[in-house]
């Protein structure tokens, strides 16, 4: 479904991403594990057009999509739920939620999110400051939902959460890579990315220096100390 192959990327002249190749097929969830500063980040906006690839190359269901800007990558299939989550302080839940929807038929709509997070139900008339933190990781994961995508990317979005509402989000993954969706997860925290993960990268100064499976990253003694200090 997503493929990267040998990407690059500079924000201006620095260097950041050093031949990075993943791939995330439909119905799993692949994990970008690294430390602070490893690349995690920036592969994820350059998957999304934020930066090119330069040089490298990124294909979506078979199309080459290096260097489309971001608006035409989201219309491709992406849910782009960032790390600063970006939702509207000054809309309602359901404001910020049908702003985002996409036209036509979809397996998204705001009955079936409002399903999948019955707590934004109940608040659907809040504004979005009145929200902890948590429900605005939810409000957020729900808001790219509404764009019906076929690949979810989060950034980080257990950071900063208290643990019932990253397992909360953790169920949430999980029953939406049992409906078949694709998700690309940026994640620190290494309990919840191993119980979720099919496949995970560990990045290191922008290059990837491990790929395997949960069981696999766990029995890594090496890859767990020097890359993610465990």
């Amino acid at each position: 479904m997503l493929a990267l192959h040998d990407v690059h990327a500079y924000y201006g002249d620095s260097h950041i991403l050093h031949g990075v190749s993943i791939e995330v097929n439909r119905g799993e969830v692949a994990c970008l594990l690294g430390r602070n500063g490893a690349g995690k980040t920036t592969t994820i906006l350059t998957i999304m057009g934020y930066l090119p690839p330069r040089p490298g190359k990124i294909v979506f269901d078979g199309r080459d999509i290096g260097g489309l800007p971001p608006y035409r990558i989201a219309r491709a299939g992406f849910g782009f739920v960032p790390q600063e989550r970006g939702i509207f302080p000054s809309l309602t839940v359901r404001e910020n939620l049908t702003v985002a929807a996409r036209a036509g038929n979809g397996r998204w709509t705001l009955p079936a999110v409002f399903e999948l997070f019955p707590r934004l139900a109940e608040r659907q008339g809040n504004l979005g400051f009145q929200l902890s933190g948590g429900e605005q990781q939810m409000l957020s994961i729900a808001r790219a939902l509404m764009l019906n995508p076929s690949l979810l990317l989060l950034d980080e979005p257990s950071e900063g959460l208290a643990p019932m509402i990253v397992q909360e989000i953790v169920e949430v993954l999980r029953r939406l890579k049992g409906e078949g969706l694709a998700v690309l997860l940026v994640e620190q925290n290494l309990r919840a990315a191993l119980e979720l993960g099919d496949r995970h990268y560990v990045l290191s100064k922008g290059q990837v220096r491990f790929t395997g499976t949960s069981a696999e990253l766990e029995g890594n003694e090496r890859v767990l100390r020097d890359y993610l200090s465990v």
